[in-house]
């Protein structure tokens, strides 16, 4: 069979179909696990019958039945629902989302089907076997997650771009596309309007193997399976179309990337409208039910972490106070929400009147004019102060800040006044939220991040947060906080 662009149809993306496998064998054992595991801690080993009621007869089934009936009516949920689709694994909400999607329909199901049969099913049986299935098929995609991300990292498990626009949205996809490997995207070559081929990309590795026209005789040379356009002059509508009437359906994939960056999904949507596929774009706002609930959130929160952690705290202030002259907790002026200046409370991880020698140990590494200040084998932290700091377990006082209204315990990182005056006007919009005690610099870097990354990820929060986002650094924390690497100083 001869497709309409002259050439064979060719087999799916092989990565993608061999890691479907993958997914489906561990859901099978993980269902398999939980429904017969719930069904003999709840009945035991004896087999149990369900009684089931009809016009026309009764009739009595075993359970083992019924939790066979389950485990494959949620397997071809979870299918239906494209669960192991290789659009949505390895990447962002979305696959988690599918599985609690797919799971709360066939429970709804199950249910409906009970009652207008007329089928006693143990209540504890069904309400304990459908929650504990979908966390534990989650937790195992999560496991699957790690390994797919590792290798992502290797250029593995990815799909092939080809990048097709102009040279600097080119460059500029490209430069994005490589910060994130575990989004499972790996550009291979480029088609832009100038420059010779076999150079680069001005800025990259990519190579460029063609002008715009030559895409799709491009696209096989360089052995890509889904091709990304850019923007550009010379792509129009109509130049769009025609590249995709020569894609193979199912092999190769067409990806138009708009002008967009740092946007996360939640605030995109795409409506067609008179066949054009218009984005619409949310803005986000900082004033609202929405921040009185990251108020509610951080008061709650606070107040349950200095509980919990009340003795740490005063082992840490002990420890301290016995190493080193000098008050336990340290306090310093950050700028704060809308540019307000606030005392933040540290535990003294330095000797006393160390922000004296600050400006001089600046000069002498030659960083004094650079945001960020960062000293390098700073020579005034305290024995105690090395292990504080990098677990950072001297900012535990922050949660005070935290109660007491002037951070959050998520948000962008706090500044002094002297980062803050090198701010351009992109970089001021930090101040539209409360700095946090952690956030995507803490679980993103640390100290190890240039100013510009800080900036992007501290921006990238302020556009896009949101509580579940909240939850998810805070999580992230936690793995930070026990495991420092050694960008942690």
């Amino acid at each position: 069979m001869v497709t309409l662009n002259g050439r064979q149809p060719t087999a799916a993306v092989p990565w993608a179909a061999n890691y479907a496998r993958r997914l489906v064998t561990t859901d099978v054992l993980v269902l398999i696990w939980v429904i017969f595991g719930v069904q003999i801690a709840w009945f035991g080993l004896d087999s149990a019958g369900v009684a089931v009621s009809g016009s026309i007869a009764d009739l009595a089934i075993g359970y083992t039945t019924v939790s066979l009936a389950i485990i494959a009516a949620w397997l071809v949920v979870l299918a239906l629902y494209d669960t192991r689709d290789n659009r949505y694994v390895g990447t962002g909400s979305a696959e988690y989302r599918r599985i609690v999607d797919a799971s709360i329909r066939l429970f709804a199901f199950v249910a409906i089907v009970a009652y207008v049969f007329k089928i006693d099913l143990a209540r504890g049986y069904i309400f304990i076997a459908f929650p504990l299935g979908t966390l534990v098929l989650m937790f195992s995609r999560w496991i699957w997650r790690q390994w797919l991300n590792a290798q992502r990292q290797g250029g593995r498990y990815s799909a092939k771009v080809l990048l097709v626009g102009s040279t600097s949205s080119v460059a500029h996809l490209a430069l994005e596309l490589a910060r994130h490997p575990e989004e499972g995207y790996r550009v291979v070559a480029a088609c832009v309007p100038e420059g010779a081929i076999g150079d680069t990309v001005a800025g990259t590795s990519i190579p460029i193997v063609g002008r715009i026209p030559d895409a799709l005789r491009a696209l096989n040379s360089s052995d890509a399976d889904t091709v990304a356009v850019t923007s550009s002059e010379e792509l129009g509508a109509q130049a769009v179309r025609e590249l995709s009437w020569g894609l193979e359906g199912g092999r190769q994939h067409l990806i138009v990337a708009p002008s967009l960056t740092q946007i996360n999904g939640p605030r995109i949507h795409t409506r067609p409208v008179a066949g054009l596929p218009l984005i619409h774009v949310e803005m986000p706002r900082y004033e609202g039910s929405t921040h009185f609930m990251k108020r509610a959130f951080d008061l709650v929160g606070s107040a349950a972490l200095i509980t919990v952690l009340s003795p740490v705290l005063i082992v840490i202030a002990l420890a301290v106070k016995l190493t080193s002259a000098g008050p336990v907790f340290y306090r310093q002026e950050r700028i704060g929400q809308n540019g307000e200046p606030f005392l933040m409370l540290k535990f003294r991880s330095m000797r006393v009147n160390a922000d004296d020698e600050l400006a001089a140990l600046l000069v002498q590494q030659g960083t004094s004019d650079k945001p960020l200040f960062k000293v390098e084998n700073d020579p005034r932290v305290t024995s105690i102060g090395h292990f504080l700091r990098k677990h950072s377990l001297d900012e535990f006082p922050q949660l005070f800040n935290v109660l007491q209204g002037s951070m959050s315990l998520v948000g962008p990182r706090p500044q002094r006044a002297g980062e803050v005056a090198m701010y351009d006007d992109a970089a001021r919009r930090r101040l539209l939220l409360k700095p946090g005690m952690s956030g995507l610099w803490q679980v993103g870097g640390r100290s190890s991040l240039a100013w510009e990354d800080a900036i992007r990820l501290d921006l990238y929060y302020v556009e896009n947060w949101s509580i579940t986002g909240d939850m998810v650094i805070l999580w992230r924390t936690i793995k930070a906080v026990l495991q420092p690497g050694s960008d942690a100083h």
